[in-house]
């Protein structure tokens, strides 16, 4: 059995990268500041100075960085927007991939496996495959007016759910900034913890604030899959890229783009891996030019960052089927899975 993978249109492609390298990096600058600074082509654009001591005023649009680690101080920050120019081009393809490719590829190899599961057990009650496969359906009435009143509260719908996709994605980053910079706030690593939450918190075998952090923040995205998703193929998706977008970094950080900081920096991702085993017939070389280093098992990020990758995940594909469901009537198979898929596993 075979199954054709979806075409992602020009139009939903270019949607998708415009909004990554516009919105992503917005939503990218309400934790960074806890967690990196960086060191090629940094954008730093300082709060306005309303009143204060006479002194020289510093230019509003920074294009320097301030090595010294110590201006991080719980969530103070010197300045209001701090990103990087190769920020825009890389979250605009990263939308691309998780709103547009990821979800496609996912659904054809899940469509192929139900194709064949179906086809067998059709052979098994000795009647033809098309008497039991369920296809998706791609029309929704013969009415014409039915079906235009149907596609317009599809794409409200949809639109809707892609708007709260990405407001809630920058509650789920927010989130991720504030338990960066209070770590008091769950009680794992001072004196006023309780035995209940002691008890948890060893029952869970949490015994770190990062650990915590990182468990609240799980929680946080799951719920977010579920309330406004549910569906097998985002979730697949978005655990994919919670586990990969990580450690996509990890050249970055080792070529300087940027850097963790130390406080921030703790899950070394390929600590205990060797490459030049894993790739015994490509050149020892190989690492040093991916990851520019040889040490690249010292290279670090955060463990936070995962499940804010599965929220940009979440919203990436929403808005990509958002964008789906505004092309032309002829064009509208390409669409037609994501609110079956969706409510035939949330309902």
């Amino acid at each position: 059995v075979k199954t054709t993978m979806r075409t992602l249109s020009t139009s939903t492609a270019t949607k998708l990268f415009s909004t990554g390298f516009i919105v992503g990096p917005i939503v990218d600058s309400l934790h960074n500041q806890c967690l990196l600074r960086y060191d090629i082509l940094p954008i730093s654009v300082q709060w306005p100075t309303i009143t204060g001591p006479a002194s020289p005023v510093a230019p509003l649009l920074s294009f320097g960085v301030d090595n010294n680690p110590s201006i991080i101080d719980y969530h103070y920050y010197p300045f209001f927007f701090c990103s990087s120019w190769t920020v825009p081009p890389l979250l605009g393809i990263a939308y691309l991939i998780l709103g547009g490719v990821l979800p496609r590829i996912v659904e054809s190899i899940l469509l192929q496996v139900k194709l064949k599961n179906e086809q067998r057990n059709s052979k098994s009650r000795a009647t033809t495959p098309d008497d039991t496969i369920d296809t998706i359906d791609t029309s929704s009435s013969s009415s014409p007016s039915y079906s235009s009143t149907w596609q317009q509260q599809k794409q409200k719908q949809l639109q809707t759910r892609a708007i709260l996709a990405v407001t809630t994605t920058a509650i789920i980053i927010k989130l991720s900034e504030y338990l960066e910079t209070h770590h008091d706030i769950l009680f794992v690593d001072n004196d006023t913890t309780t035995a209940t939450t002691s008890m948890l918190l060893s029952y869970l075998n949490i015994h770190t604030h990062s650990e915590a952090s990182l468990l609240v923040m799980l929680m946080a995205a799951t719920i977010q899959w579920a309330v406004l998703d549910g569906s097998i193929i985002a979730l697949l998706v978005a655990t994919l890229t919670a586990i990969g977008g990580p450690i996509s970094e990890l050249p970055f950080v080792g070529h300087g783009v940027w850097t963790y900081l130390d406080e921030a920096a703790n899950y070394f991702p390929l600590q205990n891996i060797n490459i030049n085993n894993i790739l015994q017939q490509l050149p020892e070389q190989l690492p040093q030019i991916i990851f520019g280093t040889s040490n690249y098992h010292d290279l670090a990020i955060s463990t936070i960052t995962g499940p804010c990758y599965f929220a940009v995940a979440m919203d990436a594909i929403a808005l990509g089927r958002w964008f789906d469901s505004l092309l032309p009537s002829s064009s509208s198979s390409s669409s037609s899975y994501t609110l079956s898929d969706t409510d035939r596993i949330k309902r």
